[in-house]
């Protein structure tokens, strides 16, 4: 049986870092797109960062660049989204996906997805 579990959510200071996790098992993380995507309470979701590992395409939310960076523990079958400079308005639940079929046009974090986490909540505040 696949599974997501997304961790490393918590409450830091404005300008402060985290780095999430997604661990998988019973799938290899790197053989799909993958996509971190948050939520806000009554705003809409939102792709973060995304990345379609079959060309190495990653797809970056604009209000992240340069801030949020994303890595694959292959030994681990597990990604990870580093965030920095971390903003008010980052404060959200952020979720882990994964979409199964590679051959698509757009971007990836413009696709749906076909898996998910359970979300860890993020909460920048001083």
């Amino acid at each position: 049986q696949s599974q997501l579990v997304e961790s490393g959510g918590g409450l830091v200071q404005p300008g402060g870092s985290l780095r999430l996790s997604c661990a998988a098992s019973g799938f290899t993380l790197d053989h799909y797109t993958v996509g971190w995507f948050r939520q806000a309470p009554g705003k809409d979701r939102e792709g973060v960062l995304c990345i379609r590992h079959y060309n190495s395409q990653i797809d970056y939310a604009d209000s992240v660049k340069g801030r949020f960076t994303f890595s694959t523990d292959n030994a681990k079958n597990t990604v990870y989204l580093q965030m920095n400079s971390l903003k008010p308005e980052d404060t959200a639940v952020y979720y882990c996906a994964i979409k199964d079929y590679n051959y698509y046009s757009g971007s990836p974090c413009s696709q749906t997805y076909d898996r998910w986490g359970q979300g860890t909540q993020v909460t920048v505040s001083s």
